[in-house]
């Protein structure tokens, strides 16, 4: 899952990114809404966790951009009023979801997964193919009935190419969706990555290369 963060307050933003990413997410951040519109005209985002008062560009601005654009990003709005008229206000713009500050980080995570779910038709919450078994709020992998400890870079390919249900994923896909924006577009951390899953996942291998386009859960 690929969420950007959109608040003024650094710190605050950075904690969230870095907790997110804890998490097995790939995260951007932006600092006002002017940067959150280039953002999200070049990336696209499962989830945009959005603080309603941005300088630049207000937070309204950029939840209405973002629904008048009609695609499957979810908007989860931050905001210090936690008046129900400023809740409804904030829902009748076009956003998702609504989390007064300050908050438990614990709801914020599941209110993003919760999110996430809904950005990607028909995604169940428990992901099964070929003997695995991953759950993305536990954050736990299971081959045959084995725990499989991996890492959140692992962990987030095994998840991208389980949420494909068998289609292919290209490496240039995986690393959009599992690292971010600083992520080195030549670089081989993909492939790194598929060969140390393959290697926890042991055999007999069930994540195929499929030559000139990408990789696939058998």
């Amino acid at each position: 899952m690929r969420v950007l963060v959109v608040e003024d307050e650094r710190m605050l933003a950075d904690g969230i990114a870095e907790g997110l990413r804890q998490e097995a997410l790939a995260v951007d951040v932006a600092y006002d809404g002017e940067a959150a519109l280039e953002r999200l005209g070049i990336n696209e985002y499962d989830v945009v966790v959005l603080d309603r008062d941005l300088p630049i560009v207000h937070g309204d601005e950029v939840c209405r951009a973002l629904v008048e654009g009609g695609g499957p990003v979810r908007i989860l709005m931050l905001t210090a009023a936690t008046e129900v008229g400023s809740r409804v206000q904030g829902l009748a713009l076009g956003a998702d979801d609504y989390l007064g500050k300050p908050f438990a980080f614990e709801e914020l995570v599941a209110r993003v997964r919760a999110l996430g779910r809904r950005s990607r038709l028909a995604a169940p919450p428990i992901l099964e193919r070929a003997g695995l078994r991953l759950d993305p709020n536990r954050r736990e992998v299971y081959r045959d009935g084995r725990y499989v400890g991996l890492s959140r870079k692992e962990f987030g390919v095994l998840e991208e190419l389980l949420r494909a249900a068998g289609g292919v994923v290209s490496a240039e896909q995986l690393l959009e969706r599992v690292w971010d924006e600083n992520a080195d577009p030549f670089t081989n951390v993909v492939r790194m990555a598929v060969m140390t899953l393959r290697r926890k996942l042991r055999e007999p291998q069930v994540v195929e290369t499929v030559a000139g386009a990408g990789y696939r859960i058998r």
